[in-house]
Formats: C-alpha cells, structure tokens, sequence
C-alpha cells in the first residue's frame, strides 16, 4: 500500500529577490516521522490554486506555524503594523483548504497560526497581543540563545473530559510548548473548545459534527514529536485518520 499523502500549505518568503514558498522542516519531518505519510508543500497563492484538484489527490492537511498572523480584516478589525506581519497569499490559501477540507471530511489537524486560522475560515475572531490583557499569562516565545530552548515544554494545559484529543492524551493537564501572542477571541460557533491554558486561553478546539479527525492546536506538538509522548500521540491519532481516509478512498 503507497503511503498517505498530507498536504501542507506554504507561507511565502522573500530571499535575496525572489518570492519563496516553504514551510519550516519541523512540519514536514512531523508528517514523516509523527504522523507515517509523505508531506507535500501547496504554493500560497492569492489566486490560481485549484482547492478541489489538490484535495483530490491527498489524504489528509495539515495547516502549520507561521511568523505571519492572519489579517485582521477576515474577521472584521482594523489592521494596524503593530499585528503583523502579515501574508495575504497564505490567508487566501488557507481559508478556501479549510472550508473545503471539512466539507469533504479530510482528516485536518491546524497548529499554531493553523488554529487561529481554522477559527476564522468558520466564523471567529482573534484576540492580539494577548500578553498585554489582565490576568493573561505572556505566551510568546522566550528570549533564548537556541531554537531548542525557545520550543521547551514549559506550560501547562487542561484537556476537557469527553473531547476528541482526550481520546488519545487523557483528560487533565498536560504539558506543552505553547507560543504565541495571538489567540482565539470569539469563538467560530462550530467549534468546541477541547483544552484551555491556566489564563483560559484557548489552546485546543475541534470541529463539531466533523466527518473526520479536525482538530486544531495552539502549541507546537511538531517541535519535539519525536522525543515527547504527548506530541507523539497526537501525531499518531492524526496519522491514524488519514491512513483510514486513505484506504476507504481506495
């Protein structure tokens, strides 16, 4: 049997001139290693990607991380310099996989910008710089000499009894990488909140009456998926739905 395909979509880049679509490798050794499947990288394109065509032929997405936050204007606020940066050709990507993903019940797992993402393309809006709000703790990523050090598994979550990820982490708290200074503010009304962090930030959701595993996480289970057995259990039931995906398509 080939194995799965999981489509994972591009953030733009310019390098010396040139406009480059990539994603950073943790995503793709996460979908190899994490999840059993081949990664293959969708352009982000403002306009032109043919969203039908490229979900024909993959068994499962998988939206990731990004320097970049979602524009404000998709969920009805002002942009200002201070929310950026932006990537309007990841945005116009993102939302059309989303909506479609989920319609054709795909198996999706959304991380970090993902999550923030799959809230918008339903109906939700984004609280930013959370840090700066009362009584919330400062998510975002510390100051330190290495990557490794900056991704440590620091924070603590609760996962809700009865939620799809506590199927396969376990009900209570678990300990995460969570780095961000955005998050989920209305909630999309199809999604339930399945983990929350000590300030109440959201830090999990999946969508209710989803054909599939559709699952979103605000922190960074690609990061140490293979070192951490949280991080690796997700990954594990991810790749479990697109490999079932696989075969009843065949």
């Amino acid at each position: 049997m080939s194995t799965p395909i999981i489509a994972i979509p591009a953030d733009t880049r310019e390098i010396e001139g040139y406009y480059w679509h990539a994603t950073p490798n943790q995503y793709v050794n996460a979908v190899v290693k994490g999840a059993g499947a081949t990664a293959i990288v969708i352009p982000a394109l403002a306009e032109g990607n043919d969203i039908d065509t490229i979900l024909d032929r993959v068994d499962g997405v998988m939206l990731s991380g990004s320097r970049t936050n979602v524009h404000p204007s998709l969920y009805g606020k002002p942009a200002t310099e201070a929310d950026g940066p932006y990537d309007p050709a990841r945005d116009a990507t993102a939302m059309e996989l989303i909506r479609k993903t989920i319609d054709r019940g795909i198996p999706l797992l959304a991380i970090c910008r993902g999550i923030q993402e799959l809230n918008v393309a339903l109906g939700g809006t984004l609280e930013t710089e959370i840090q700066d709000k009362p009584g919330m703790w400062d998510h975002r990523r510390p100051d330190a000499p290495t990557r490794d050090e900056m991704y440590v598994i620091r924070q603590a979550v609760k996962i809700r009894e009865g939620t799809c990820i506590a199927g396969f982490l376990g009900a209570g708290e678990v300990q995460v990488n969570s780095l961000h200074r955005q998050a989920i503010g209305d909630k999309a009304p199809n999604l339930t909140v399945e983990a929350v962090a000590e300030d109440g930030t959201v830090e999990a959701v999946s969508v209710i009456g989803a054909k599939n595993f559709a699952v979103g996480v605000q922190w960074h289970p690609e990061y140490w998926v293979e070192s951490d057995v949280a991080s690796a259990k997700l990954f594990k039931a991810f790749g479990e739905a697109v490999r079932a995906y696989a075969e009843a398509r065949r």
